[in-house]
């Protein structure tokens, strides 16, 4: 069994790009995803006469494509998140969930900010 404290040393050593890269290889190495789990709410019990439709309240701020103006997108993404460079960049470079759990307005903000950037984004 490997050193547990000498490979965390290791893995402290890495840059952002490394660990990366590190990530994915795990993740295709074992069938698994680093993502964190989405809770999806289950629909209510629907009554006979009248189904029941719960609203959704929580968003997530979701990055489609960069498009064309990478860098501009990557400035927005760090504006949002407050995450180094270095983050935001791959985060961008990765796409998917950029916020999570946000109100409908400021979901919606948010895709309107990355949408000036030339991201496409949605609130979902």
């Amino acid at each position: 069994m490997a050193d547990i404290a000498k490979l965390m040393e290791e893995i402290k050593g890495l840059t952002v790009l490394e660990l990366n890269n590190l990530v994915k290889a795990l993740e295709e190495e074992f069938g698994v995803s680093a993502a964190a789990p989405v809770a999806v709410a289950a629909a209510p019990a629907a009554a006979a006469d009248a189904p029941a439709v719960e609203e959704k309240t929580e968003f997530n701020v979701v990055l489609k494509d960069f498009g064309a103006n990478k860098i501009g997108v990557i400035k927005v993404v760090r504006e949002i998140t407050g995450l180094p460079l270095g983050d935001a960049k791959a985060l961008v470079e990765k796409l998917g969930v950029i916020k999570e759990a946000l109100p409908k307005d400021e979901a919606e903000k948010l895709v309107a900010k990355l949408k000036e950037a030339g991201a496409t984004a949605v609130a979902e």
